[in-house]
């Protein structure tokens, strides 16, 4: 496995993998030494979460290779499917997968994403409306859903 660092809008990430995929992105919560020269089987990802940042990417193209079992990844295959700037409910991610009654399973999947952004589980709001728990903090959340709004509010001052 390889690794970079990069620094984002939203702090420095950490992207891991290898020519079989990106096994993990993750925002950290510390300053770190940003990577000199990135490993030539992340630089894509480095090049489409930049895009991304900068407006110009609404989709990834990338090979994921997350680890974990056979739900979270059923889970997380579904998350790929939630349209940028568009937010879904974790009982209509249940339903989705076939069960309603799975909703707490489901949110521990979301919960245990390995792959920030890129697999989108900020997409996943509560049932009322509210934003609910966030392994990158609700602030974070918060920045990647007005990012994407295709509703830009502009100042009045």
């Amino acid at each position: 496995m390889e690794s970079c660092i990069i620094e984002t809008p939203l702090g420095f990430t950490k992207i891991v993998g290898d020519d079989y995929g990106i096994t993990d992105i993750t925002v950290l919560n510390s300053t770190e030494k940003i990577t000199d020269i990135i490993p030539e089987s992340l630089e894509e990802c480095v090049i489409q979460l930049n895009e991304y940042f900068e407006g110009t990417r609404q989709q990834f193209d990338l090979a994921l290779n997350p680890q974990g079992t056979d739900f979270q990844n059923k889970v997380w295959r579904q998350l790929e499917q939630i349209p940028y700037g568009k937010t879904i409910t974790y009982f209509e991610l249940s339903k989705q997968l076939g069960d309603i009654k799975a909703i707490r399973a489901v949110a521990q999947a979301n919960a245990k994403n390995p792959i920030w952004i890129v697999i989108p589980c900020h997409r996943v709001i509560g049932s009322d409306g509210h934003l609910t728990g966030y392994a990158g903090g609700l602030h974070r959340k918060r920045w990647l859903l007005e990012h994407e709004c295709p509703h830009k509010q502009q100042s009045l001052f």
